[in-house]
């Protein structure tokens, strides 16, 4: 298992530094001046202040200069700093990143238990009517365009109804809880501030389910097919055959041979809902990634560009990291592979 994880590690760190590169070089191709995006429309109509800001940014040396000190910069734990914020990257991408994570963690939590467990239900009831709705109700979540999910949620359940708040993480003038993980579910529980975690809670339940939507029909298709899949092997026939209830059968035997491609969509779906997050975020006023990485687009804030990227990225290999982990744990064949 040591040298599985460590083949494993291998393959990020090349991912990571290939990852850094590519986004480096993105930006480096973009259309636009960062130092004209830095200085402002008068200071940049002056060429001497315009030179001058691009020799303090090193953008006036050679292109493989500029990524070696990026790349030491990097190590150092300095991604730049963001014209937007005014602010090390790193410090706003530790400010924003902990609101995306609460919002697709929650999001996640929701599509496991809600779609793996119609999935499961529609497998064991193949062909059935109630298989037929639920296989329908997953093509309707993973096709609805969730830009106009989330409005028409806001407008019944935001507007209409009043049951959930529209915007914010907490209501206007509302107090943080004292920063420890920045999740302010948890922040305000580690408080022992109960109104303010149900006023969290309020906030964050309509966009996590609206972010939940196409995940939830995605994993209701998949964990339905793996479960099939598993059905119809013979050790499932034979444990039936000695007389287990169907309980244990499921539990016991269909889940865990089940598991494996499902936990490839989880992790997949969690790092794509951390990484795309910006439509919901913009909608529901969620000052998360998103919403940054969107006003860093507009901004050409290419610093805070290539860090969101780098972010990105780095939660897509972590997670992949952990899912080949856990393939190696739930199935000892992956790790002899």
């Amino acid at each position: 298992m040591a040298l599985f994880i460590a083949k494993r590690l291998g393959a990020a760190l090349l991912l990571v530094i290939g990852t850094v590169l590519v986004a480096f070089l993105l930006t480096a191709v973009l259309p636009g001046d960062a130092a004209t995006a830095r200085l402002g429309e008068r200071a940049a109509a002056d060429p001497a202040i315009v030179a001058a800001m691009r020799e303090s940014m090193g953008l006036d040396r050679p292109l493989y200069e500029q990524f070696a000190i990026y790349l030491g910069n990097l190590f150092q734990g300095d991604l730049g700093q963001s014209v937007q914020t005014s602010r090390a990257v790193l410090t706003d991408l530790q400010l924003f990143g902990p609101a995306s994570a609460e919002l697709a963690l929650t999001a996640t939590i929701i599509a496991v238990v809600v779609g793996g467990g119609l999935g499961i239900i529609a497998a064991l009831r193949a062909n059935r009517p109630i298989d037929n709705v639920l296989r329908a109700v997953s093509l309707g979540g993973v096709s609805v365009p969730i830009f106009w999910l989330a409005l028409i949620a806001t407008a019944i359940f935001s507007t209409q109804l009043r049951w959930f708040p529209s915007s914010g993480r907490l209501d206007a003038g509302a107090i943080p809880p004292p920063r420890v993980t920045g999740f302010y579910t948890i922040d305000s529980l580690l408080a022992g501030n109960l109104p303010l975690f149900a006023e969290a809670v309020g906030h964050l339940i309509l966009p996590a389910i609206v972010l939940s939507a196409p995940m939830v029909g995605l994993l209701m298709r998949f964990t339905r097919a793996s479960v099939l899949d598993v059905l119809g092997q013979e050790y499932i026939r034979a444990a039936e055959a000695k007389g287990l209830s169907g309980p244990s059968v499921v539990f016991g035997h269909v889940l865990r041979g089940a598991l494996v491609p499902v936990i490839t969509v989880v992790g997949t779906a969690f790092a794509s809902l951390l990484a795309g997050t910006v439509l919901v975020e913009q909608i529901f006023a969620w000052p998360g990634i998103g919403s940054y990485a969107y006003r860093a687009a507009s901004t050409l804030d290419l610093s805070a560009i290539v860090g969101v990227t780098i972010f990105v990225a780095l939660i897509y290999i972590l997670v992949n990291l952990a899912t080949d982990i856990l393939y190696g744990i739930i199935d000892p064949r992956i790790r002899r592979a």
